[in-house]
């Protein structure tokens, strides 16, 4: 079911709801990316009695572009606790946040930010404080490529992909590659998020020594469950990055996924969802489903 939440500049943000309600897990996508990346995730959460909500990040899929570019990482943050205030409201519980790259910045900035936690747990998945300049190059050097000039036809778009993801096998169809570009109105198919996210007057990324510092003081404070999930290829998280996180916070779980990539979820969902599954099945009984149905009628 879609839905729509309201983010903190009073911008629209579209999102997915699955699985029932009681006890809400909020997943966010990566830079470039939209909810439909985390389908077969959410499913599997839904299906293990979890409400599964996937949301669109500000300028991303079909939520609002900002009109004045505000793409920083404390304006996804802001976000964040928005939708946090207005999940918890309705469903009795904090959610969980699932936070793949830019959803993993957002949320542990928004933890940071606040005195009450706004979050139930915290699963990060393939970001942390420390990120790989080389690897962040590379991958916004693929998202720049052919932001503004786009794509002849989305079989163009795929053929851009699967050079750029050549350990995962190629899709038979490119019907979920649709759902990540747009038709403009010369005919061409451009990837669907504000190119201003990354070159505009606010871009995520632009105040990146500042708002590293903030993301290792949010993690130092850490005070929920938390499990960092890297895949085992990553090019934006190094070992070293882990163990440098994993001294921040003492108490953080760690999951590696075998045969993945940066985008973990995309790469090894199989894996990737057991690894989630386990983790929030363990989490205090704030979050915990099994507890909600003894409270629930």
């Amino acid at each position: 079911m879609s839905r729509s939440f309201t983010g903190a500049a009073g911008n629209r943000l579209v999102a997915t709801e699955m699985g029932p309600p009681g006890a809400p897990v909020l997943l966010m996508h990566g830079g470039g990316q939209t909810r439909h990346a985390w389908s077969r995730t959410a499913r599997r959460l839904a299906e293990a009695g979890w409400h599964a909500v996937a949301v669109d990040q500000r300028g991303h899929g079909d939520s609002d572009w900002i009109p004045d570019g505000a793409y920083s990482f404390r304006d996804f943050a802001d976000d964040a606790l928005a939708v946090a205030a207005q999940l918890t409201h309705e469903q009795g519980r904090r959610p969980v946040a699932v936070g793949a790259s830019l959803g993993g910045i957002a949320s542990l900035h928004a933890l940071g930010r606040t005195g009450t936690p706004c979050f139930a747990g915290l699963v990060l998945v393939d970001i942390v404080p420390k990120m790989d300049p080389a690897g962040v190059s590379h991958i916004q050097s693929f998202m720049r490529a052919r932001a503004r000039e786009g794509f002849a036809s989305i079989e163009e778009a795929a053929d851009a992909v699967a050079r750029y993801l050549p350990h995962r096998p190629r899709p038979s169809s490119n019907e979920g590659l649709r759902k990540n570009l747009r038709e403009h109105p010369d005919g061409r198919w451009r990837w669907h998020w504000d190119p201003r996210f990354l070159d505009g007057p606010r871009a995520a990324g632009a105040e990146r020594d500042g708002v590293e510092h903030e993301l290792v003081e949010a993690a130092r404070s850490l005070s929920v469950p938390t499990l960092l999930v890297r895949g085992a290829s990553s090019e934006l998280v190094t070992q070293a990055a882990v163990d440098q996180f994993l001294a921040l916070v003492p108490g953080a779980e760690f999951r590696e996924v075998s045969g993945a990539r940066h985008m973990v979820a995309g790469d090894r969902n199989d894996i990737f969802a057991d690894a989630i599954l386990d983790f929030l099945a363990r989490l205090p009984h704030e979050a915990n489903v099994q507890h909600r149905a003894e409270v629930v009628p």
